[in-house]
């Protein structure tokens, strides 16, 4: 099966998988640590484009697991994130990092948080190695091992 006919069956099994357990992951962290998430692999080259931002915010409006939250309170929040990474990459990345590592003493809800990065690296159809690294640093930041999402 080629690569791309792989990523596209793992993040549609981590969508199903997310959507089961969403219910259970309804609180400020997780909604913070999503849109850090989202804002990182954006991000995940140095820059955001207009269009990364807009098709990552449809992505935020349309996903299941995050439509337990109002969807202007996760923009708000997506925003803040990527204006910090804007403003300073590298101070940026360590505050939404740590938003990400909040979820650290919450294992499911860390997963979740990672597949949603991934989901969001590959909707595109090139899950690059810059988002990839963006994934990983985020495992490690919730002590869950890259090798666990085949990163």
């Amino acid at each position: 099966m080629p690569l791309w006919d792989q990523l596209k069956s793992r993040t549609s099994e981590m969508s199903s998988q997310l959507k089961t357990k969403a219910s259970t992951f309804k609180n400020a962290d997780f909604a913070n640590a999503s849109m850090a998430m989202c804002a990182l692999i954006a991000a995940a080259d140095g820059t955001i484009e207009p269009s990364e931002r807009q098709k990552t915010a449809g992505f935020i409006a349309s996903n299941d697991v995050l439509s337990i939250f109002p969807a202007d309170q996760l923009r708000k929040t997506f925003d803040r994130f990527c204006s910090k990474l804007e403003s300073d990459f590298d101070f940026g990345k360590v505050e939404v990092v740590q938003a990400i590592g909040k979820l650290k003493s919450k294992p499911d809800q860390a997963r979740a948080v990672i597949q949603v990065g991934i989901i969001i690296g590959g909707a595109d159809g090139d899950f690059d190695e810059h988002e990839k690294k963006a994934v990983r640093d985020a495992c490690f930041a919730c002590n869950l091992p890259p090798s666990e999402f085949d990163l």
